[in-house]
């Protein structure tokens, strides 16, 4: 069975991979052949049996309980949103053969209202990461902040986003988490198939990120930009889901009162104003 049509046996692999037998309080002993813990070791750990293991992996077993999937998520050391995608992956109905429309994504006129009002960097990004709503302040932090972007491209494929992020690495990881976590367990959509493609022919980064199956991001971060126009700058990030529209994000940048960064962030103000 390929990973196309075993999604649950792909999570399994990669996540077991990522934790290490020190991790999981395993005595290590001789030369290992695999990066992570073994199948056995985590059926072991799990208490279930290996055969019932290697089942999963195969894809054999469509309907395990939850209690047999928490047992293995806490061996993975998944947290709680990487375990509701776990549980996610099984619950989820068989879905008819045929060609899917794209669903446009529409901002409401209020959310679109509210971002332009903010004072501070702000845009509305889509379940694909398309920005699909956004301030001058946005513009202003960084010029691909634009309606008709998409924030995995830039990130990754643009020079001079990567070059905006000081700890790019991290956010990168983020970016991606935030990806599977907003696209579900719907990996083989039309227009998640085309950006993973593309991303991960043109981005090794992308391309291991994306194997790691990790899952978050939707949540707040304190974010280090190095600003062509007002050098370092240190920003909160909070990511707002909207309750009309589930799959729209809100993402907005803002510094502490008071210190050095409202300061810059001011300044950039004063040039969305000019």
């Amino acid at each position: 069975m390929t990973d196309e049509t075993n999604p649950l046996g792909e999570f399994l692999r990669a996540r077991r991979e990522l934790v290490t037998p020190e991790r999981a309080g395993i005595p290590v002993a001789g030369v290992r052949r695999v990066p992570g813990l073994r199948r056995e070791e985590v059926a072991m750990l799990a208490g279930i049996s290996s055969e019932y293991y290697l089942r999963l992996e195969q894809g054999r077993y469509r309907n395990p309980s939850a209690q047999v999937l928490e047992s293995v998520a806490r061996v993975l050391q998944l947290d709680e949103d990487t375990t509701a995608y776990l549980l996610g992956l099984v619950v989820e109905q068989p879905r008819a053969h045929r060609q899917r429309r794209p669903v446009r994504e529409v901002v409401p006129a209020g959310l679109r209202a509210f971002v332009d009002g903010l004072g501070t960097p702000a845009f509305v990004e889509g379940r694909y990461l398309d920005v699909l709503a956004a301030n001058p302040m946005a513009a202003a932090l960084s010029p691909r902040l634009v309606v008709g972007a998409n924030r995995l491209r830039d990130v990754f494929l643009d020079p001079e986003e990567r070059a905006l992020f000081v700890d790019w690495e991290l956010a990168t990881e983020g970016l991606v988490a935030s990806f599977r976590q907003s696209v579900g367990t719907s990996i083989d959509d039309p227009r998640c198939v085309e950006l993973v493609g593309q991303l991960s022919i043109a981005s090794p980064r992308f391309q291991r990120l994306w194997g790691r199956h990790d899952i978050g991001g939707r949540r707040g971060a304190v974010m280090r930009f190095d600003h062509p126009v007002v050098g370092a700058l240190q920003l909160h990030r909070e990511k707002l889901i909207v309750a009309e529209a589930q799959d729209l994000t809100v993402a907005i940048y803002h510094a502490d009162p008071g210190t050095a960064d409202a300061e810059k962030l001011a300044l950039l103000a004063s040039t969305v104003a000019v």
